[in-house]
């Protein structure tokens, strides 16, 4: 087994990691979602909890599939072709991951620290 086969093996092996931690982590997150939606008075929350719990399985499957990309592009294929399209896939995917981050959240990223200020009854200053 040579070099290249190795790490296409790793990658597939990566690859297969992402893969999993999206289908275990929605399926986790389902799993524990259903108790609570079956009950009316929490219904409400489940869903959001779901909906909070689904995309984070998502970005973390997503981060994992960028190290596949990497590793494939760096050491099995390192042609100009290959850097620029590595390059589209991960603006894609940050991009992605970007906006489900303000989906679950439901805030600008750079906002956060007002709502964390909101909730301690402080202010940082501008």
């Amino acid at each position: 087994m040579n070099f290249d086969e190795v790490i296409s093996a790793v990658v597939r092996i990566v690859e297969a990691a992402g893969a999993a931690i999206m289908v275990l982590g929605g399926a986790a997150a389902f799993l524990a979602a259903v108790p609570a939606m079956l009950r009316a008075d929490s219904r409400q929350r489940a869903y959001e909890e779901l909906r909070r719990n689904l995309g984070r399985a998502i970005l973390l499957g997503l981060e994992v599939l960028i190290i596949a990309d990497i590793i494939r592009t760096i050491l099995v294929d390192p042609t100009p072709q290959s850097v620029l399209v590595l390059g589209a896939i991960v603006v894609i995917r940050v991009l992605l991951s970007f906006s489900l981050e303000v989906e679950m959240d439901g805030i600008w990223p750079w906002s956060r620290w007002r709502l964390a200020a909101a909730g301690n009854g402080t202010q940082k200053p501008k």
